[in-house]
């Protein structure tokens, strides 16, 4: 396969003669999944993929993911779906991060590549091709839409990272920055999938605690990063799940930038209902 700028490949099977011991955790605040166990053995295979497929990264479960799932999916040439979605309400986040695929949405076909992202609301009609000579993979994160009486689904649109100028936070000069493919106010969205980038040196300088729940799937570079009361090493491959509250910060270890795929959950009350009393 091709090198990606974004993720380096997974599969295959250390040898007889590899330490076990690595660098996997999982608590009841936050779980490492390394790039080193993303082997063949661990893979999926799904209802209505031609030859796919998937690492399941998180998934709703009692102790772990609560609000989505994500898969990291590889399509080898001439495989693909006519039917990939499988729940109604589902929407999803499609992010290219190796290979070429042909999407068809809502009846208008799009090339996609590296970089490429894909918005898709519940109830959109789409297909997906790898037509290359190589694999292609791919990130799909998956929720259950919360609809809003007077608010409207939103459309579906395809995009291109590259494309996008990050938005810098402030008071960081650059050094911590955010793609963002949907507006922070845009109420019509109950989840962002964004790309955050440090810049070697670049920190979160304090333990963010909040009620959204993470999905972090590092594309580049190597940092420190603070869960819950741990540091750990992480780099390009690796995967994170952090539950809602969980305390966390970071610290981009260089020599080049530290960039990761980012869910979060948002623009939502929390559902009361599974906490009142029986009448």
């Amino acid at each position: 396969m091709t090198a990606s700028p974004y993720n380096p490949p997974c599969g295959g099977l250390p040898p007889q003669t590899a330490l076990m011991t690595g660098r996997a955790v999982f608590t009841e605040a936050y779980a490492v999944i390394p790039k080193g166990v993303m082997s063949d053995i661990v893979t999926s295979v799904l209802p209505f993929w031609d030859g796919t497929r998937a690492w399941m990264l998180s998934r709703p479960l009692s102790g772990f993911s609560e609000t989505f799932s994500q898969y990291l999916m590889e399509v080898a040439p001439g495989g693909g779906s006519e039917r990939p979605e499988p729940e109604a309400q589902a929407e999803g986040v499609l992010f290219v991060v190796g290979g070429a695929l042909r999407l068809v949405l809502d009846g208008t076909a799009h090339a996609l590549q590296p970089g490429s992202y894909v918005y898709l609301p519940p109830g959109a009609v789409w297909s997906l091709r790898n037509d290359g000579a190589e694999p292609a993979r791919f990130h799909w994160v998956r929720k259950a839409y919360e609809r809003v009486p007077g608010i409207e689904v939103p459309p579906a649109f395809v995009a291109d990272e590259r494309t996008i100028t990050p938005v810098a936070m402030p008071g960081t000069d650059g050094a911590w920055a955010t793609t963002r493919f949907v507006a922070p106010d845009d109420v019509r969205h109950d989840m962002h999938v964004n790309i955050v980038t440090f810049q070697p040196g670049g920190s979160i300088p304090f333990e963010e605690t909040h009620v959204m729940e993470h999905g972090l799937f590092v594309l580049e570079g190597k940092a420190v990063y603070r869960l819950n009361r741990d540091w750990v090493e992480v780099e390009a491959g690796d995967y994170m799940w952090l539950r809602a509250f969980c305390p966390q910060a970071c610290y981009a270890a260089g020599p080049g930038p530290f960039r990761y795929l980012l869910y979060k959950d948002v623009n939502r009350h929390p559902a009361l209902t599974p906490f009142r009393s029986a009448r």
